[in-house]
């Protein structure tokens, strides 16, 4: 979640989705690519995700690393000419694992924002999200100030929908009910824990439609707005930065990238 949030919270599990986990071989998956003779074009990216966050990134029945950000990468580094190595490790150290060199790149549907910002530098967006607020089929909601008469509202932790939900009920609310991750979040709602559950867009949409449309409401919500994700990598790391940024204008000038955005998100 995956608004992809960084600060705190709890650990998604590392084997992944957004949304459902599958089976695991082992944390690593190469997806490497032929490199130049040129300076530095040996150089292998070592790329953290948590495979816990379908579309984005999950793992098959077979245990192999699947998802939009998977795909995307992997073709941003045939166009650019250089090699990655995907490591799937809980979200929670992620960033940490970035800032002490274990990971180059962070690709897990992160949310660019300006306190994260800070701290790490992002490529440009490479996709666009908003919240959305899941209710059960039968429950009626309208607005956000709805949230502050709820007993228990899901989000997962650390995550954009965490965030958000923070800033309308306070960071320390007692209401706010966080879960590893977004399955397990809507898992509580579907089992009457919990009278909402907060998450990106795009990774509720995709459970729902594989688990059941007929439990649940999604419920847009324009106070939220649009959000972007994009990859991480360490404060001032420009070099990285600008590869990616070049190989991801690249395909999306060849068509590459539209072929597979509809490969996920075609209805």
């Amino acid at each position: 979640m995956k608004i992809k949030h960084w600060f705190a919270a709890a650990a998604m599990c590392s084997a992944l989705v957004l949304t459902a986990c599958g089976g695991s071989k082992n944390n690593s998956e190469s997806a490497s690519v032929p490199a130049t003779a040129q300076s530095g074009a040996d150089k292998t990216y070592i790329v953290g995700t948590n495979a816990e966050f379908a579309p984005f990134e999950s793992r098959t029945a077979d245990g192999s690393l699947t998802g939009f950000d998977i795909d995307l990468l992997t073709a941003m580094a045939k166009a650019g000419n250089f090699k990655i190595q995907f490591k799937d490790q809980p979200w929670d150290g992620l960033f940490a694992s970035l800032n002490n060199g274990d990971l180059d790149i962070v690709a897990s549907g992160v949310t660019i924002t300006d306190e994260r910002k800070q701290s790490m530098t992002f490529s440009d967006p490479y996709f666009d999200i908003s919240m959305m607020v899941l209710t059960p089929k039968a429950k009626t909601f309208h607005s956000l100030a709805e949230l502050n008469n709820m007993q228990r509202v899901a989000v997962a932790s650390g995550q954009t929908g965490d965030l958000a939900v923070q800033k309308i009920l306070g960071a320390q609310s007692t209401k706010i009910a966080r879960f590893d991750s977004v399955p397990l979040a809507i898992k509580e709602l579907e089992n009457g824990g919990v009278e909402a559950m907060v998450s990106d867009g795009a990774v509720i949409s995709n459970y729902v439609k594989a688990n059941g449309a007929d439990k649940f409401t999604i419920n847009k919500v324009p106070e939220f707005g649009v959000d972007h994700y994009g990859f991480v990598v360490r404060k001032g790391d420009t070099a990285t930065v600008e590869k990616l940024n070049d190989a991801l204008k690249k395909i999306r000038a060849s068509g590459e990238y539209d072929k597979i955005y509809a490969k996920y998100f075609s209805n």
